[in-house]
């Protein structure tokens, strides 16, 4: 019996959705039933909970030409975590392609050709890998027919090998390119009757040596990013934003900006009251016949700015707030279990204590950049972004246009972390095209512009209290947890955290406590909030796991033996009685809460670490765990702490348990980039506000760690999965949010000092 809500896969060699597509001979696709018959119509599914992100398999393409090149069209953006390599290679593999003959090219964005497109929130190998293991066995098994058919013998006596399908009896063998025009004659194979490789199949997935298809040219400067495009006759503009979130032009003066060599022209661009959406923040444009001269022209305006409903925003002023609210009954209650509160009033002894995280900015390297050109009436735009869809979208909104008449052409972005997910930048750029007659403009954003108009990581104060009985066993857990929410960008009045704030490690504490409650005040937001990597469970774990080390010591434990304790036995958790509804957007069935698994990477990383090892004076270890994105990770920090208060890492051992792995390599080097941005983040990165504006501008002020103050070593440690069967979990950001509690955990166990905010910087001075 056929699921008609599986994935299907369609031959459209000859279809008119490739019209304008560089794709020829045997083409395939996969995708839901009605993308797949209705190619034309725009199709949405379920949300899982990301803004924009829609639960739903693309359409991949997979094409062989009669020169045997195989083309694979990789839908996601690819930002340094290898999924340009990695989604195609699984295609490759499936259907026995010689990975020096394949080919991958970029797409552009179009929900109608690719589904979903949005590459956040840890999705694209968990959410993709069946999919392109179903297009490539297709492919593989078609090839396979059409050689049979040639050589008039049974498939069954043909077998596909490394780029040829080869007939064992007779020794003939024959190309896929040859035979590329003849499988498109074929049918394609139900899904009910694919054959799959079997794991030691396998000449690429899950292995170590697999080299990104984008390594060589990015390694040689002659790749492309956002920055980097050019366009004949192009012109470049920088744009002088409010200062404070809300403010709005009054007016401006541009009489010696038009005195600098290259300023072409000035013109402003209209501002956007909250909520922010995925809105421009207007302002004054300055386009020049160059960036150097568009800055300097920009540094010369005289610009009146009417205050926004932000322009007494202070950070420190805030954070009393939050930290007030923080400490009172009477919030939105979360989750309730058993009598917290009669507990901690009876319990034998209690424990308190606050954490305060601070706004963070997502500074990559490499800032916002989008060049646009209008030519009859269609809009093309060359960006660095996360989100095609979002920006075909929001352009088409701002333009007053049909989305088909707005195309997104998505280079290699150099970082996103959530920041490049919002088109604000996009639409700036197709607003200052259409103004100057559709001529091309690249619109470039500065390190200060970037950083000082972010959609910022949001700040957060939380409280958490615990009571215990005689034998030192945790008997009651009360966690209130106070931020601005996302939610805030989307709608105006938004207050509480949403159900997926919450559900990222704080109501889903998988802990054998009879009494919990979690509680979630209300939290105004005073400036634009967006996702940042690993989102809120970054503030939710460095509370929880920087408690449970406090917790542990008062009582006199060991932290891995009270840790473990603290979960409790081996089981496996439905979320949804937990209060998490979300689960990152993924079935319970398939993705329960494991408390052995969780176990298992704290028993793993504390043996590779040699937890409790004899240090010398001013070093320590720190252990922290943390489930996000449904994987889980552990990690133990070790650190020295000299008499100045100055802090190194010689060493960080994480373990990972995200299931299959299909590039080693690549969660390697994600889980060690995580690793130097949570220590970032830790150390000294923080984002205020005076006044409603962004106190630092640069990198002097919002400080990300240095080479010479990143860890000396990584260890990262994979623990095998059964087979891949097993659903596969996230990799890009569960790595990021064990790391700053571990680093403070260390820091306790050397000096003695707790930290109980961040970043760290400010509070080991001598």
């Amino acid at each position: 019996m056929t699921d008609n809500n599986a994935p299907q896969i369609a031959n459209i060699s000859r279809r008119s959705i490739l019209k304008g597509f560089a794709l020829s001979g045997l083409v395939l696709a996969v995708g839901m039933p009605a993308q797949l018959l209705a190619a034309d119509e725009k199709q949405k599914y379920g949300r899982d909970g990301m803004p924009n992100g829609w639960v739903d398999d693309p359409l991949v393409f997979v094409s062989i030409a009669e020169d045997g090149t195989v083309t694979i069209v990789a839908h996601r953006s690819e930002m340094g975590q290898g999924v340009r390599t990695s989604l195609p290679m699984v295609v490759a593999d499936e259907m026995e392609a010689d990975w020096q003959r394949v080919k991958v090219i970029q797409a552009d964005g179009n929900e109608k050709r690719y589904g979903n497109q949005n590459t956040d929130g840890s999705r694209s190998m968990r959410h993709f890998f069946m999919p392109m293991r179903n297009v490539g066995a297709a492919a593989r098994m078609m090839l396979e027919a059409a050689a049979a058919a040639v050589w008039a013998v049974p498939v069954s006596e043909v077998k596909a090998k490394n780029h040829q399908v080869a007939h064992a009896k007779t020794g003939k063998t024959l190309g896929f390119g040859e035979l590329a025009q003849k499988a498109a004659e074929m049918a394609v194979p139900e899904n009910q009757n694919l054959i799959y490789k079997s794991a030691d199949e396998f000449n690429y997935i899950g292995k170590k040596d697999n080299k990104l298809v984008d390594g060589f040219d990015i390694a040689t400067g002659q790749t492309t990013y956002g920055m980097d495009v050019r366009l004949d006759d192009m012109v470049y503009a920088v744009i002088a934003h409010p200062p404070a979130y809300g403010d709005t032009l009054k007016s401006y003066d541009d009489t010696e900006t038009l005195k600098v060599p290259g300023v072409i022209k000035v013109l402003t661009l209209p501002s956007s009251p909250p909520p922010a959406v995925f809105n421009p923040l207007g302002g004054v444009v300055v386009v020049a016949s160059n960036t150097w001269a568009a800055i300097q022209g920009r540094k010369k305006l005289s610009v009146e700015w009417n205050a926004g409903p932000n322009r007494e925003y202070d950070s420190a002023k805030f954070r009393e707030t939050l930290q007030a609210s923080s400490k009172q009954k009477g919030g939105k209650v979360i989750r309730s279990k058993g009598e917290t509160y009669n507990e901690l009033a009876n319990a034998s002894s209690t424990i308190s204590a606050d954490y305060y995280i601070p706004h963070l900015a997502q500074a990559p390297m490499e800032p916002p950049a989008a060049t646009a050109r209008i030519v009859d009436n269609v809009c093309e735009i060359w960006t660095a972004t996360q989100n095609p869809q979002a920006g075909v979208d929001t352009v088409a909104k701002w333009l007053e246009v049909k989305p088909e008449q707005v195309k997104v052409n998505v280079t290699l972005l150099g970082g996103g972390f959530g920041r490049k997910s919002k088109p604000d930048y996009l639409v700036e750029a197709a607003l200052i095209s259409k103004a100057l007659g559709g001529q091309a403009v690249k619109t470039v954003w500065t390190r200060e512009d970037d950083i000082q108009h972010s959609y910022f990581h949001t700040v957060s104060a939380e409280h958490l209290e615990a009571g215990f009985d005689e034998s030192g066993n945790a008997t009651a857990w009360l966690h209130r947890t106070v931020a601005p929410t996302i939610a805030s960008t989307f709608a105006k009045d938004a207050k509480n955290e949403m159900p997926m704030e919450l559900s990222m490690g704080v109501v889903n504490i998988p802990f054998d406590v009879k009494n919990i409650q979690i509680e979630n005040p209300e939290a105004a937001a005073h400036t634009r909030i967006g996702w940042y990597r690993s989102v809120s469970n970054i503030p939710h774990a460095f509370a929880i796991q920087s408690f449970i080390a406090e917790m542990a010591h008062q009582q006199k434990k060991d932290h891995k033996d009270f840790l473990l304790s603290l979960i409790g036995p081996d089981r496996e958790i439905d979320p949804a009685s937990l209060k998490d509804d979300w689960n990152y957007g993924e079935s319970p069935e398939a993705y329960p809460l494991n408390t052995a698994r969780m176990k298992g990477v704290i028993n793993m990383v504390t043996e590779k670490a040699d937890w409790g090892k004899t240090l010398p004076k001013g070093s320590g270890q720190g252990l922290a765990v943390h489930y996000s994105f449904v994987t889980y990770v552990a990690t133990v920090v070790e650190v020295v702490v000299n008499d100045d208060g100055e802090v190194s890492i010689p060493r960080i051992d994480v373990a990972v348990d995200c299931g299959p792995q299909v590039n080693p390599e690549r969660i390697r080097s994600q889980v060690e980039g995580a690793c130097v941005m949570g220590a970032s983040l830790a150390m000294t990165s923080e984002i205020t506000f005076k006044d409603g504006v962004t106190v630092q501008d640069n990198f002097d002020g919002y400080q990300v760690t240095r080479m010479d103050a990143a860890p000396k070593e990584i260890h990262v440690h994979l623990v095998p999965a059964k087979d891949f069967n097993q659903p596969l979990g996230g990799v890009g950001e569960p790595g990021m949010p064990p790391v700053a509690p571990a680093i403070c955990n260390a820091i306790f166990n050397a000096t003695g000092k707790r930290i109980r905010e961040l970043p760290i910087r400010y509070q080991l001075e001598s």
